[in-house]
């Protein structure tokens, strides 16, 4: 007996289930033979684009496989046009919400690629976390206002209310923004990473994180050193790390009474010294000045090397050996010193 419900007979509504059950099945069917392949295929390329797209199509969710399936066969059956828009304006928002879904997935993949390819570079990591966040709030935010347009809402008004209150927000958390922005400047045009040796003014550590708001240093003193992002970009910032080369300038005072022919052999002792050290570039030693209580020499040389220690022992070794030159040829260093000159009063002035 064919009998007629909701204007529709039940020949009509068992060919409508038939039809909605045959695409759900069809577009499940679908999926695991796309997820499948994929994986396969995968598994035989170096590339991580297929990885990403294998991760998102399997988080195609059941829900909305059913929710096509009962679009597609309400389209066969004669309905009031509020509920046929209903189950437009449904299937159009499963299938945003589905898009979301693949998206925020296949960022998910991303960043979990990209984290485990970078473990030695935390500052890096923390930059994909920032971007992550940030993609992910303009996806979702993007497909919340795409729903309220699909369901009749004027957002043109939304979303110059959303402006009105994002600049409000934005004058709130001002400083926060700045950090977070200072952060992926710093990330991204890498004045540092995470590991090098920097001076910011008169604080000077090793880079131990990067973080959203915050970079941390330690100290010589073993001590946490903690700057906001935004200040750290403020200041005069030196990072010893990247040196490649050092600059020496050191300066050898000798007392006055050094006869002259002594005070000639001291530049060409200097530059043999230097010279005479592994991985040193001789620059110049002169006669630089007379002082109050010295002869001055400066001696200027590069070491080829940002190692402090490697400079610190050819430092120590060029005094050790101009102490014991300086001994064999009787040049005594100078030392601060006054003279006080005595004038007997009762001694007739001289004229």
């Amino acid at each position: 007996m064919n009998v007629v419900f909701f204007d529709n007979t039940t020949l009509a509504w068992l060919t409508a289930l038939g039809i909605a059950a045959g695409v759900a099945l069809a577009l499940y069917v679908a999926k695991k033979l796309g997820v499948h392949h994929l994986r396969k295929l995968a598994e035989r390329t170096e590339t991580r684009l297929d990885d990403i797209a294998v991760e998102a199509l399997d988080g195609t969710r059941l829900l909305a496989i059913v929710i096509m399936g009962l679009f597609a066969g309400s389209k066969f059956l004669v309905l009031p046009p509020e509920v046929h828009l209903f189950a437009a304006r449904a299937a159009i928002v499963t299938g945003l919400i589905q898009a979301a879904v693949w998206g925020h997935r296949a960022l998910r993949a991303w960043l979990t690629d990209y984290y485990q390819n970078r473990a030695d570079d935390p500052a890096r990591a923390t930059s994909a976390a920032a971007v992550g966040f940030i993609a992910q709030t303009v996806l979702w935010t993007v497909l919340m206002l795409m729903v309220l347009d699909n369901l009749g809402v004027n957002i043109t008004t939304l979303v110059a209310s959303l402006g009105i209150g994002g600049i409000a927000v934005a004058l709130a958390v001002q400083n926060i923004l700045g950090d977070l922005f200072a952060s992926l400047s710093i990330v991204l045009d890498k004045p540092f990473v995470v590991g090098d040796f920097i001076i910011v003014d008169k604080y000077l550590g090793t880079v131990e994180y990067v973080g959203l708001k915050t970079t941390r240093l330690r100290s010589l003193g073993g001590e946490q050193l903690v700057f906001s992002n935004a200040d750290l970009l403020k200041s005069r910032l030196q990072n010893m790390t990247r040196m490649s080369r050092r600059r020496v300038v050191f300066t050898v005072a000798v007392a006055y009474e050094t006869p002259t022919d002594k005070l000639r052999l001291i530049p060409p002792l200097l530059t043999e010294l230097v010279k005479a050290q592994e991985g040193v570039t001789f620059d110049r030693a002169h006669f630089a000045g007379m002082v109050a209580p010295s002869l001055n020499f400066d001696v200027v040389y590069w070491v080829e090397s940002a190692d402090y220690v490697r400079y610190m022992d050819i430092q120590q070794e060029i005094y050790l050996q101009l102490m014991d030159r300086f001994a064999a040829l009787e040049i005594e260093f100078a030392f601060p010193t006054q003279r006080l000159h005595l004038h007997d009063a009762r001694e007739p002035a001289t004229t």
